[in-house]
Protein backbone atom coordinates (compact mmCIF):
# COMPACT_ATOMS: atom_id res chain seq x y z
CA UNK A 1 0.00 0.00 0.00
CA UNK A 2 2.78 2.44 0.92
CA UNK A 3 4.92 1.46 -2.05
CA UNK A 4 2.01 2.17 -4.41
CA UNK A 5 1.41 5.67 -3.03
CA UNK A 6 2.64 8.63 -5.08
CA UNK A 7 6.10 9.82 -4.09
CA UNK A 8 6.44 13.26 -2.54
CA UNK A 9 8.64 15.97 -4.02
CA UNK A 10 9.66 17.19 -0.57
CA UNK A 11 10.04 15.49 2.81
CA UNK A 12 10.14 17.43 6.08
CA UNK A 13 11.12 16.33 9.56
CA UNK A 14 12.61 17.55 12.78
CA UNK A 15 16.39 17.45 13.14
CA UNK A 16 16.61 13.80 14.28
CA UNK A 17 19.95 12.39 13.03
CA UNK A 18 18.53 9.13 11.64
CA UNK A 19 16.52 10.98 8.97
CA UNK A 20 19.74 12.02 7.21
CA UNK A 21 20.46 8.36 6.39
CA UNK A 22 17.09 7.52 4.82
CA UNK A 23 16.34 7.35 1.11
CA UNK A 24 13.63 9.78 -0.01
CA UNK A 25 12.59 8.43 -3.45
CA UNK A 26 14.43 11.17 -5.33
CA UNK A 27 12.60 13.82 -3.33
CA UNK A 28 14.23 16.70 -1.48
CA UNK A 29 14.71 16.35 2.28
CA UNK A 30 14.59 19.45 4.49
CA UNK A 31 14.71 19.98 8.22
CA UNK A 32 11.69 22.03 9.18
CA UNK A 33 12.32 25.15 11.27
CA UNK A 34 9.09 24.76 13.18
CA UNK A 35 6.10 22.48 13.15
CA UNK A 36 4.35 24.05 10.17
CA UNK A 37 5.53 21.33 7.77
CA UNK A 38 5.06 18.33 10.07
CA UNK A 39 1.98 18.96 12.26
CA UNK A 40 -0.51 17.66 9.67
CA UNK A 41 1.32 14.35 9.31
CA UNK A 42 1.64 13.99 13.07
CA UNK A 43 -2.07 14.72 13.44
CA UNK A 44 -2.91 12.02 10.90
CA UNK A 45 -0.66 9.56 12.73
CA UNK A 46 -2.47 10.38 15.98
CA UNK A 47 -5.83 9.77 14.27
CA UNK A 48 -4.63 6.35 13.07
CA UNK A 49 -3.43 5.39 16.55
CA UNK A 50 -6.69 6.64 18.07
CA UNK A 51 -9.06 4.76 15.77
CA UNK A 52 -6.99 1.62 15.07
CA UNK A 53 -5.86 0.00 18.31
CA UNK A 54 -3.48 -2.23 16.39
CA UNK A 55 -1.34 0.86 15.67
CA UNK A 56 -1.35 2.24 19.22
CA UNK A 57 1.90 0.64 20.41
CA UNK A 58 0.15 -1.77 22.70
CA UNK A 59 1.34 -5.28 23.43
CA UNK A 60 -2.16 -6.76 23.19
CA UNK A 61 -3.48 -5.05 20.08
CA UNK A 62 -1.36 -5.79 17.05
CA UNK A 63 -1.82 -7.25 13.60
CA UNK A 64 -0.62 -10.80 13.16
CA UNK A 65 -1.67 -10.74 9.53
CA UNK A 66 -0.41 -7.95 7.24
CA UNK A 67 -3.49 -8.40 5.05
CA UNK A 68 -5.79 -7.73 8.03
CA UNK A 69 -3.84 -4.55 8.79
CA UNK A 70 -4.11 -3.45 5.16
CA UNK A 71 -7.89 -4.08 5.17
CA UNK A 72 -8.32 -2.13 8.40
CA UNK A 73 -6.30 0.77 6.98
CA UNK A 74 -8.33 0.80 3.77
CA UNK A 75 -11.63 0.92 5.67
CA UNK A 76 -10.33 3.64 7.97
CA UNK A 77 -8.98 5.77 5.11
CA UNK A 78 -12.27 5.41 3.21
CA UNK A 79 -14.35 6.52 6.22
CA UNK A 80 -11.88 9.24 7.25
CA UNK A 81 -11.87 10.78 3.76
CA UNK A 82 -15.68 10.72 3.59
CA UNK A 83 -15.84 12.43 6.99
CA UNK A 84 -13.37 15.12 5.91
CA UNK A 85 -15.45 15.89 2.80
CA UNK A 86 -18.60 16.02 4.95
CA UNK A 87 -16.93 18.40 7.41
CA UNK A 88 -15.98 20.72 4.54
CA UNK A 89 -19.62 20.89 3.42
CA UNK A 90 -21.15 21.02 6.92
CA UNK A 91 -18.57 22.41 9.36
CA UNK A 92 -21.12 23.08 12.13
CA UNK A 93 -22.37 19.48 12.31
CA UNK A 94 -20.56 16.86 14.38
CA UNK A 95 -19.20 13.85 12.51
CA UNK A 96 -17.48 10.71 13.75
CA UNK A 97 -15.50 8.35 11.54
CA UNK A 98 -17.81 5.43 12.40
CA UNK A 99 -20.76 7.39 10.98
CA UNK A 100 -19.33 6.91 7.49
CA UNK A 101 -19.21 3.12 7.44
CA UNK A 102 -21.50 1.76 4.75
CA UNK A 103 -24.26 -0.60 5.95
CA UNK A 104 -22.44 -3.45 4.16
CA UNK A 105 -19.73 -3.42 6.82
Amino acid sequence: MVDDAPKAKQYYSDAFDAYDRLWYHFGRYEVSDGKTDTYTVEGNNAELRHYLARLARSSRCFSRCPYALECALRVFIYCYNRRQLYKQLYPAYPAHVRDFLDPLF
